[in-house]
């Protein structure tokens, strides 16, 4: 059973060589993707464009507006004396937040009296304005201790203190989950074509013509795109460490694991699903659809699971993706060991083995 196994093996490798498409996919897209995907997907908000309505005119309100300039985040691009000019500047566009400091508010700080800042912003994007509120909050946090000269400490204060992304970055966050996105997508497609375009060409009904079982035949197919896909996966993640800054503080043992058993049941899915179509316009559309949304939407990747509806929450518990990201953030940004992720790894395997299954018994009925 070995020696069919390895000379399937073989005969595949000879192929990826020759087919420099499905090859370039497997290695060269992840990265390509990444780079793209990577620079281009972020949470961060800079460059917001603010205009400050200063009607105080004094220290106090200067203090506040280079505040908020110092910070990195804003770009005043006007100033008024009075509210007026603002509504047609949200209008148009041509700002995303407005600083408003009263005219009494110099005298409110020096008799240290609360007092209140107004900050509009624009809602039509509700992602980023989440963002910049929260930007605008954190400066007046920062500014409220030296702009009233507080003597005395207050009697009980709160010190935040941020673990794993001190910065809170999103990249940090973002890029183990578009790894597992990438690796998904290509792999799935990859294979789906790659045993659809033998279909075409006639050359799997040489196959079943040999001795080979079924699972033979899968798993000969199977491992030098398991082997190429690795290799992708480990570029994959050396390029968001160098490039990205995201941190891998886990076992690169532990990494490599996961990554195996994520890439086995991906690419086990593309073999089911190349059993089901003969096609390779289908065999496209197909894999792409199942790959790409439930990686997108249902795995964590960008929207939390806990924020979904109840039936998609149960669904979810389907999509492989969603216990490669946990366990992805756990080893690369908590460096915890197989006692935090050992039951995410359990369900990648419960997966790779089903949809191996479910392939075996479909090339059976086939042959």
């Amino acid at each position: 059973m070995i020696r069919r196994i390895l000379a399937m093996t073989v005969k595949e490798l000879l192929q990826l060589r020759r087919d420099w498409r499905t090859t370039g996919t497997l290695l060269g897209m992840p990265i390509l993707l990444l780079l793209i995907y990577g620079f281009a997907l972020s949470f961060d908000v800079l460059d917001i464009r603010l205009a400050v309505v200063d009607m105080s005119h004094s220290r106090a309100g200067r203090e506040v507006v280079q505040a908020f300039l110092e910070s990195g985040y804003f770009r005043r691009v006007a100033t008024f004396d009075e509210t007026r000019p603002v509504d047609a500047l949200f209008d148009s566009g041509a700002v995303q937040a407005a600083l408003m400091i009263p005219s009494d508010f110099a005298a409110e700080v020096a008799g240290r009296r609360p007092t209140t800042l107004q900050f509009v912003l624009d809602g039509s994007d509700s992602q980023t304005a989440s963002t910049i509120l929260g930007y605008a909050r954190q400066i007046v946090v920062t500014l409220t201790p030296g702009l009233y000269e507080l003597e005395v400490s207050p009697p009980l204060s709160a010190a935040p203190l941020v673990w794993y992304n001190p910065d809170l970055e999103s990249s940090i966050f973002l890029i183990p989950g578009l790894v597992a996105f990438i690796l998904m997508v290509t792999s799935v497609i990859a294979t789906t074509l790659a045993v659809v375009r033998e279909k075409e060409r006639g050359t799997m009904e040489s196959l079943r013509a040999t001795p080979l079982a079924a699972i033979e035949l899968l798993l000969g197919k199977t491992a030098p795109y398991l082997l190429v896909a690795s290799l992708s996966a480990a570029g994959s993640l050396a390029l968001a460490w160098m490039l990205f800054e995201v941190p891998v503080r886990g076992s690169f043992f532990s990494l490599a694991v996961l990554t195996v058993l994520y890439l086995a049941g991906g690419l086990g899915w593309g073999v089911f699903l190349s059993t089901l179509v003969d096609s390779q316009q289908v065999a496209f559309q197909v894999a792409l659809l199942s790959s790409m949304l439930p990686t997108l939407l249902l795995s964590g990747f960008v929207f939390p699971i806990s924020s979904m509806v109840e039936p998609l929450q149960v669904i979810s518990h389907i999509v492989p993706a969603r216990y490669f990201i946990a366990a992805l953030r756990e080893v690369m940004l908590k460096g915890v060991g197989p006692g935090v992720w050992w039951d995410d790894a359990l369900a990648l395997v419960v997966y790779g083995a089903v949809v191996l299954l479910l392939a075996t018994v479909r090339t059976v009925r086939s042959l």
